[in-house]
């Protein structure tokens, strides 16, 4: 029997969108599920967004403020894709109304924030995931698999790349994503905390580090008027960048394996340039998300001039078939948010937690804290 589950989405930039498609395309993809998205409500507080995507989606209520979701009792689940200062907030608050939450990263500018918004969710007994959608790609799925069983033998070193362009006009409006009190971290947060999470959930956990941050584009026009994604601006006053561009960091596992993470905004020519390398004693895996049905693997025992083979990602891999038929057919970024809502519904239809989930939030911050204090300080760091 399906029932069905009363969702509100908060901020309803791109990526509110993204999370509203997820919950609408989750019954064509993932039938089995006991609990069924109804769009209740969406909230944001620029005169007329929430309006506008309720006729668009058929949300039932359209409101400017979130704390009206919050003291909507038709309303179980929540997820919150509001600008990363509001995260702590309205995710504290969402918890303590009894509402599961589905959370952008990072949850909140700091790992105090993140574990905050977790004590909430765990003293509330409610679900919380997490928007890490880069580990619900099948063919990560896959690398993780096999480095578990050994199939490329003890990993030795590894390379997390994210680069992207999409901050590196110099027109670029100076959003609240370049501001510390309202954005965090930068790229720290926007994009590394991807990284980490993927170094994390492939290789384990992080011992020590050292990293390095830097600031290319170092001013930028305030917008003039309200803004979503990565808008431009031209004549406005001229304001400064308070957070990171770029950061590249040298990480030392628990396992005894070394590791390099590096992030950037402004790259050009460079377009969700975002994947990794693993090497280990026998063999290597290598996965690039703008080739994301193709998995790069090299195995065997010839160890010198050992060749390397691509696996096209099918059924059998990850979540793939819910897509899918055949290998080699393409999956989308927008399909692993549908894999993320999976995992979040599941979660709270058997009361289990499936998925990314604020445990993982708060290593990740914890993680870019220390990333921050080295780049500080010059120095290594440990996490903990």
């Amino acid at each position: 029997m399906v029932s069905t589950l009363g969702v509100a989405v908060v901020g309803f930039g791109w990526m509110g969108r993204v999370h509203t498609q997820a919950c609408v395309r989750l019954p064509h993809h993932f039938p089995q599920l006991s609990l069924r998205p109804e769009l209740v409500a969406v909230a944001d507080e620029v005169p007329g967004r929430a309006e506008e995507a309720a006729g668009r989606y058929g949300f039932a209520t359209a409101v400017r403020d979130w704390q009206e979701v919050a003291a909507d009792p038709r309303i179980q689940a929540v997820s919150i894709a509001a600008p990363n200062f509001l995260h702590r907030e309205i995710g504290i608050a969402m918890a303590r109304a009894g509402k599961h939450i589905w959370i952008e990263k990072p949850v909140g500018l700091t790992a105090d924030d993140a574990r905050a918004v977790a004590a909430a969710v765990a003293e509330a007994g409610v679900q919380g995931a997490v928007g890490f959608n880069y580990r619900n790609a099948p063919a990560v799925q896959t690398a993780r698999a096999m480095i578990a069983a050994g199939e490329i033998g003890t990993v030795t070193h590894a390379r997390v790349r994210l680069f992207s362009d999409y901050a590196a006009h110099p027109e670029g409006a100076l959003t609240w994503r370049y501001e510390r009190a309202r954005g965090g971290s930068g790229v720290l947060g926007d994009l590394a905390s991807h990284g980490v999470d993927l170094a994390r959930f492939l290789l384990g956990e992080i011992d020590a580090l050292t990293a390095d941050t830097a600031v290319f584009v170092p001013e930028r026009a305030r917008p003039t008027g309200a803004t979503a994604g990565h808008t431009r601006a031209t004549g406005g006053e001229l304001g400064p960048v308070e957070n990171e561009d770029y950061v590249s960091c040298l990480l030392r596992f628990a396992s005894g394996a070394r590791g390099v993470l590096e992030a950037c905004r402004v790259s050009v020519g460079e377009q969700n340039t975002y994947g990794f390398e693993i090497h280990g004693t026998k063999g290597a895996v290598f996965w690039d998300f703008r080739r994301m049905g193709e998995l790069g693997v090299s195995h065997g025992s010839a160890y010198q001039d050992q060749p390397v083979s691509t696996v096209y990602i099918g059924p059998g891999h990850g979540e793939y078939a819910a897509f899918q038929p055949g290998a080699a057919n393409s999956m989308g970024y927008d399909d692993l948010k549908v894999i993320e809502a999976y995992h979040f519904v599941r979660s709270i239809a058997e009361g289990t937690a499936y998925g990314a989930t604020l445990a993982d939030a708060v290593h990740s911050a914890t993680v870019l804290d220390a990333m921050a204090r080295s780049a500080e300080r010059g120095t290594w760091v440990n996490p903990g």
